[in-house]
């Protein structure tokens, strides 16, 4: 298949969609594809609906300096003020274009916003009642006239001279090769979920979107953008054997979290870093706590938990036999992952959501805007169209070298070829990486478990030859497994440079346990070296507020 746009759209989660509906709102005659690796109504990490917009200043009510205060708290500092500032000032104005849409935002009996606090400082967070929020964007999409080419993963960015010209890949169902080429780019394919193995033991955990592979990052990297925050790798207390997010929904209704002992942990504010604490010190497990509320609010989280986040939740609490106004509701670890929305990683942009390569943009987790949540992902959907609209004005469409698409489907036609009496396969090599990945890669950290990290990675991707395709769909989870090898590379580079102990237990290195603002409040910046192809690491000090 081979196709050309003014704006190609990789990824159609929250902010892709978003990108795609405000770029046809700028420019009705702007050509716009979008390319999804799942389908487009069901895709992404709201892959149904959402309870809450996470940050919204309302005027009158609170500022985006109050939430830039907020944020350097949570970053401990390690934040470009403008792109986040851009989101707060923003944000209003993207509740008020969801309502439109007929989002509902409950109001309290005075007529205002129904607001929560999770937030060091400032009541932020929205309740939004939208248990079908990601088909509204996807009938969006459709009444904008964008075109979507579904069950796609894209597989390289086409580059010359340092711009981006649009992207290779194939279908993940009929292995079609896809070229499209394209004035602008938006990378807007999500996080690495899919990094260390949940505590289930499965492949896929359900906290996050199971395509998410860090296909953004990698496909970045290797096209020559500067990347960031890598270090920072999290994971969540959220419900056991299943994962599924219920933190914020439950405690700031009025729950309480528990450890082993019957002691109610003191959290401050929802802060995870105390709940995981509790279990690195040997009070675990841990439990929310909800007998003590009424049936009233009770049945409030309920229709909340199993109507809009995660409707699965009402036959596993079933099937387990608890009530929550009786029984405990236990929490474990997640799986680690790399997020931007839920986390500080990403491709380095700015407040235009412009990449440091031309005609590359970037939005919502691929992209770094430290604990953006859905809120950014919109923002920055919509910012990232505006941008790109702009760019495309009276742009010529670029040239693009046969060779380099040539050379890309001689590449996928290699590995189906060669590969298919491997003798492994792809399930159980990807299980390997990333118990890898869990035994090395995360916390607590030291030089020698990174260092050991990388002396199995060219041993992995020496033995990529071994595993068994035997169809499309096992050669995208192939395609997978590399992007989550670079991901790992440059999360243990990241980790390595940063001799400190940073933002809790998310960057804990046994061998640096203390924090050291004086020589490490500054980025860890990652690209790839122009001769050697080797990951660099560079030490960029903070932007403030006024700073280009």
């Amino acid at each position: 298949m081979n196709l050309e746009t003014d704006i190609l759209i990789i990824g159609g989660g929250s902010a892709g969609t978003m990108a795609s509906i405000v770029a046809k709102e700028q420019n009705p005659d702007v050509d716009v594809i979008i390319f999804e690796k799942g389908e487009i109504n069901r895709s992404g990490s709201i892959a149904m609906g959402m309870d809450a917009l996470n940050i919204v200043v309302q005027p009158g009510t609170t500022t985006p300096e109050l939430y830039i205060h907020s944020a350097l708290i949570a970053t401990e500092g390690i934040l470009d003020y403008k792109p986040s500032y851009v989101m707060a000032k923003r944000s209003y104005s993207m509740l008020k274009r969801l309502e439109s849409w007929g989002i509902r935002f409950p109001r309290d009996d005075e007529n205002k916003y129904i607001s929560l606090q999770v937030h060091a400082k400032g009541s932020f967070l929205l309740e939004m009642d939208s248990p079908e929020l990601k088909l509204v964007l996807a009938e969006k999409v459709k009444e904008a006239g964008v075109r979507v080419i579904n069950r796609t993963i894209i597989t390289k960015l086409l580059v010359d001279e340092g711009q981006v010209n649009g992207a290779l890949g194939f279908n993940i169902r009929t292995g079609e090769f896809v070229v499209c080429k394209a004035k602008a780019t938006i990378l807007a394919n999500g996080g690495c979920a899919r990094f260390s193995l949940p505590n289930s033991g499965y492949l896929y955990g359900t906290f996050d979107y199971p395509g998410n592979a860090g296909d953004g990052y990698s496909l970045a990297f290797r096209a020559g953008a500067q990347l960031t925050g890598f270090e920072y790798t999290n994971c969540s207390p959220l419900i056991k054997d299943l994962n599924c997010p219920l933190l914020y929904i439950t405690l700031t209704r009025g729950a309480e979290v528990i450890n082993a002992l019957g002691e109610t942990i003191d959290l401050e504010y929802v802060s995870t870093q105390n709940m995981l604490k509790e279990l690195r010190e040997g009070r675990g497990p841990i439990f929310i706590k909800m007998n003590h509320l009424s049936e009233e609010r009770i049945q409030e989280i309920e229709r909340i938990l199993f109507t809009t986040e995660r409707p699965i939740q009402k036959k596993f609490w079933e099937n387990r036999g608890i009530d929550f106004r009786e029984g405990l509701i236990e929490l474990g670890e997640t799986e680690y992952q790399l997020c931007g929305g839920h986390g500080m990683t990403g491709i380095v942009v700015n407040e235009k959501t412009e990449t440091t390569l031309k005609g590359l943009y970037s939005a919502g987790d691929v992209a770094c805007v430290p604990f953006q949540h859905l809120t950014g992902a919109f923002v920055f959907g919509e910012v990232a169209a505006e941008e790109a609209v702009k760019f495309v004005s009276n742009k010529d469409q670029c040239k693009v070298e046969q060779d380099l698409i040539d050379e890309e489907e001689q590449r996928l036609i290699s590995i189906m070829e060669n590969n298919n009496n491997g003798s492994v396969s792809v399930q159980d090599f990807e299980y390997k990486v990333r118990r890898t990945i869990s035994d090395y890669v995360v916390p607590p950290k030291n030089e020698t478990k990174l260092e050991r990290f990388l002396w199995w990675l060219p041993r992995f991707r020496k033995d990529l030859k071994n595993i068994r395709i035997t169809d499309y769909h096992e050669l995208s989870k192939f395609e997978e497994i590399q992007f989550i090898l670079d991901c790992a590379e440059l999360s243990v580079h990241a980790s390595l440079a940063r001799k400190e102990s940073r933002w809790g237990w998310f960057h804990y290195r046994t061998d640096y346990p203390e924090k050291d603002d004086k020589n490490w409040k500054k980025h860890i910046i990652l690209e790839k070296g122009i001769k050697s192809g080797e990951v660099q690491t560079l030490l960029v000090p903070i932007k403030k507020g006024g700073e280009n």
